[in-house]
């Protein structure tokens, strides 16, 4: 859409009426987000159905396969789907490696949520490459950002700002997590607590109404409307007692320990891969080929009855087993509680193998797997040393889902609302509220930083709290009162600073070249030293005292952004250069203006 089109769609009297109607609802001249976001929900949901029906058709294949072959396919099919997922993430995009989530927070923190929809194709391939063949990931993680990248094109394409690209982006992401997991309230609150860490109210209705388009949309498509692990039916549960508690806040502290241990191996498995020198296209096959390992140690020891090892792809059927109480009905203790300390230990490493090399998938199912196992486990130990009153296995399985997932994001209300709309069991939610809460309480003991943030933090990017955070990221340059800038040229002599100086009462000084492009800048700290040789003056020129070193700042950045730049530079000023000018100089923002608006919107949130 050409800008003056663009210009009468926005100045147009029925758009008039709407604007003054949606500002009732805090919207303001945002009120075309609401249509976005609707459009979005629907595009996403259609992306989703497609991407998991790909994955399903592959698992069932997978499980047609005949038991005599298993012993040469399951080492050979996660190699070849490795192999795929590689090449598509070496040619397209490198964003697409791993768990997807910590890109996507990158792009909102560090690149104005801008995302290349060449993202989201090569995210699609190799997930669907890496899941069907067998790779120990879910799919959650694909789809946030598959979903984002929908969201954020959109925006580019209709060239919003960049704080409403961002809530187009998080419209996308929850879309993607309502669609696949049926859990539209979950899709709205992973976005706000994990990646946006918004909750206004501007904020939380597109995004809302994303999500509620995106899973009626996807139940229509798909002619159901059913929880993922629906367990409803088979859980009798009584009552939730105080005598229980014991059990339940052991059982938190149990699952923040796993999921410190899960976090600590996939980040020590992605650094082993960083300094093995290796093609980028191979090192997701060497993480194949040990879980291939890993899968025919499994049918080895199975004795003659092969199948396909549960620790290989997304493990959902696995959860829906360990959720049955039929499973742990007649089996004895012992044998119960090593089989699922041996399920832990086996999906967390090859979760690291699939993910740690390279692959492509999330998180999310894995950790919910490792909770079920965790969360089943002590259960049957709680009942076999018959500690306090206790519930059936399976409902500490459930409880054990929230609690890993709440410990490996530090997300506890998400981990809370999702396992609840994927499980369809409201009864159990006051221990699984208590243990979530602990386990994340236990995780932030040991690291202050989730499994996504971590990433981040390693790559410099520091994701400060939510409300500073939040208003910062509202904010941008546009927003602060600029100084005049004064202009000096290289060739000029330092006398002419100290004039300046005087006259103007300034002492940051801009270096333009003979074009009045930026070429540099003389602070106050340079001059100051500069007159420690008063009588060098009149021999210095100004490139002599000009730093080239220092950041410049786009006229459109967020102030969280500007703020990590004077954090790294101990300087007063930076340079607002016009980028589409060639660098045309539009003013200087400093330290103590973007405070001060800073603290001005504090004081009105």
């Amino acid at each position: 859409m050409s800008r003056p089109r663009r210009f009468r769609l926005l100045h147009s009297p029925l758009a008039r009426r709407l604007r003054r109607f949606s500002a009732k609802f805090g919207f303001e001249r945002d009120w075309y987000l609401v249509l976005l976001a609707a459009a979005i929900g629907t595009l996403t949901a259609l992306v989703a159905v497609a991407f998991m029906g790909t994955i399903h058709f592959m698992e069932k294949v997978a499980n047609d396969i005949p038991s005599g072959a298993l012993w040469w396919l399951i080492p050979l099919v996660p190699m070849v789907g490795a192999l795929l997922a590689g090449v598509t993430v070496y040619f397209l995009a490198s964003e697409a490696s791993g768990h997807g989530v910590p890109e996507v927070m990158h792009a909102i923190h560090r690149n104005k949520s801008r995302i290349k929809l060449r993202v989201a194709i090569a995210k699609w391939v190799s997930a669907i490459c890496t899941i069907g063949s067998g790779g120990s990931a879910g799919a959650e993680g694909p789809i946030v950002q598959i979903g984002s990248a929908v969201g954020s094109k959109v925006g580019q394409l209709l060239r919003v700002n960049p704080q409403n690209t961002a809530t187009l982006l998080g419209c996308g992401a929850a879309a993607g997590i309502a669609s696949v997991f049926n859990a539209p309230i979950a899709g709205i609150f992973f976005v706000l607590e994990i990646l946006l860490r918004d909750f206004s109210l501007r904020t939380f209705t597109p995004i809302v109404i994303a999500s509620v388009f995106s899973a009626v949309c996807t139940q229509a498509v798909l002619g159901e409307n059913e929880a993922i692990f629906a367990v409803a039916a088979d859980f009798n549960v009584g009552a939730f007692t105080a005598a229980e508690i014991p059990n339940y806040l052991m059982l938190g502290v149990l699952c923040g320990l796993a999921a410190m241990a899960f976090i600590k191996a996939l980040y020590w498995t992605e650094d082993v891969y960083a300094r093995l020198k290796l093609h980028p296209i191979l090192k997701p096959v060497t993480g194949a080929a040990m879980l291939g390992l890993l899968g025919l140690g499994y049918v080895v020891l199975s004795r003659g009855n092969p199948e396909m090892p549960p620790f290989f792809s997304n493990g959902y059927p696995v959860i829906k087993e360990l959720l049955s109480h039929n499973y742990y009905a007649g089996g004895q203790a012992g044998t119960l509680l090593l089989g699922l300390m041996a399920l832990c230990v086996l999906k967390l490493l090859a979760t690291c193998l699939t993910i740690g090399s390279g692959g492509s998938g999330g998180v999310f199912a894995p950790s919910l797997l490792l909770g079920a196992g965790a969360g089943g486990a002590f259960g049957v130990l709680v009942d076999a040393l018959d500690w306090f009153p206790h519930a059936s296995p399976a409902h500490y399985a459930l409880v054990g889902m929230a609690a890993v997932v709440a410990a490996t994001t530090h997300a506890p209300l998400t981990a809370i609302l999702i396992v609840y709309e994927i499980t369809g069991s409201y009864k159990i939610i006051l221990p699984l509220m208590l243990a979530a809460v602990i386990s994340t309480i236990v995780s932030q003991l040991i690291s202050r930083q989730s499994i996504y943030t971590l990433k981040l933090e390693r790559r410099g990017v520091h994701i400060g709290g939510l409300s500073d955070l939040t208003i910062l990221r509202r904010l941008s340059v546009e927003d602060v009162p600029l100084v005049p800038p004064v202009l000096v040229h290289p060739d000029e002599s330092a006398q002419r600073l100290l004039d300046l100086s005087e006259q103007q009462a300034v002492s940051d000084f801009v270096v333009v070249d003979e074009h009045d492009h930026y070429a540099g800048l003389v602070t106050a700290a340079d001059l100051k030293e500069a007159l420690l040789y008063r009588e060098a003056i009149p021999l210095l020129q100004v490139n002599e005292l000009q730093r080239s070193d220092l950041p410049t700042v786009a006229s459109d950045d967020t102030l969280d952004l500007v703020l990590d730049k004077f954090s790294k530079y101990d300087v007063q000023s930076l340079a607002v250069l016009d980028e589409a000018r060639g660098g045309v100089v539009l003013g200087l923002i400093t330290r103590d203006r973007l405070m001060r608006e800073y603290q001005r919107a504090l004081s009105k949130d």
